[in-house]
């Protein structure tokens, strides 16, 4: 088999979502030449049997409430093992270049700790990054005035689900209410038309395990800190904040002082790359 010199981007999506939210970066970089591939982490998207609830119209809540998750049992190491996986079958092809987007940011750092030399790059699309275990204990020493959090509470979903660290948000439900629309908007893609959100909303999962923020998902310089690595700051971010974002590039480049950060920055929302994609192919294309 002949390596191609030419990258592939493999895309890890973020919290709630999967592979379909790439689909509109995918299509351009492939105008720009150049292969990508998406993952779905295990419970998500098409690995998962979610909640038939959540997608029937009327949604029947108690139900929605009382169905198990497909996020059950899973954790940081089934998400590293599946993506390294994936890795193993697409490196032997030419350079790979992995991409996170917010909660998808600590599988990457994790899989870049635990497979280094299959990466070309690793690159954080206003992504988690965590360098430092007191980011997993103390507060964090930035302002974080982030829309999310207010507006994810008013469509939590209360469940006795049997895994403490699942979370399950009914985001259907903002379409029936313009005013919890318009907060999410705001919150993740306000850079966006309201179609281009609804088309967001309806492609997210309900569940999501925040389990994964564990020890295992720090980074490290012996692995991680080995691979060439670029954060892109989105500058209009309300979900991961910027100066949030620019904390963990401190201290990401404390810890590997030798292999700083590459930066580059976007005026763009959190989920910019669905609403903006050409712009995003663009700056990875460029990178590469």
């Amino acid at each position: 088999m002949r390596a191609d010199p030419r990258p592939t981007f493999v895309f890890v999506h973020g919290g709630s979502s999967n592979a379909k939210a790439w689909g509109p970066l995918q299509n351009e970089l492939a105008l720009l030449g150049h292969r990508s591939y998406a993952v779905d982490l295990p419970g998500h998207g098409d690995l998962a049997d979610g909640p038939a609830a959540y997608y029937r119209h009327p949604q029947d809540t108690a139900a929605l409430a009382a169905a198990p998750s497909p996020m059950s049992g899973v954790t940081l190491h089934d998400n590293v093992t599946h993506v390294v996986g994936v890795l193993d079958r697409i490196a032997p092809r030419g350079p790979v270049v992995l991409v996170g987007n917010s909660l998808g940011g600590l599988t990457i750092s994790a899989v870049a700790n635990a497979a280094p030399g299959l990466l070309h790059r690793v690159v954080y699309l206003s992504a988690l990054c965590l360098s430092d275990p007191a980011m997993l204990t103390e507060p964090w020493d930035a302002v974080d005035d982030n829309l999310l959090d207010a507006a994810a509470a008013r469509i939590a979903v209360p469940t006795d689900l049997p895994d403490p660290g699942v979370v399950r948000l009914n985001w259907r439900g903002a379409h029936a209410d313009p005013e919890l629309f318009a907060a999410l908007k705001a919150a993740v893609m306000a850079d966006a038309t309201d179609h281009r959100f609804r088309l967001l909303l309806d492609s997210l999962d309900p569940d999501e395990n925040y389990a994964v923020l564990e020890p295992a998902a720090l980074v490290r310089a012996d692995g991680w800190g080995r691979v060439p690595h670029t954060y892109v700051r989105l500058a209009e971010d309300r979900s991961l904040t910027p100066p949030v974002q620019d904390l963990m590039i401190r201290k990401a480049d404390a810890l590997t002082p030798h292999n700083p950060f590459d930066v580059h920055t976007l005026a763009t929302s959190h989920i910019g790359y669905f609403g903006r994609p050409g712009l995003f192919a663009e700056l990875l294309a460029d990178l590469v």
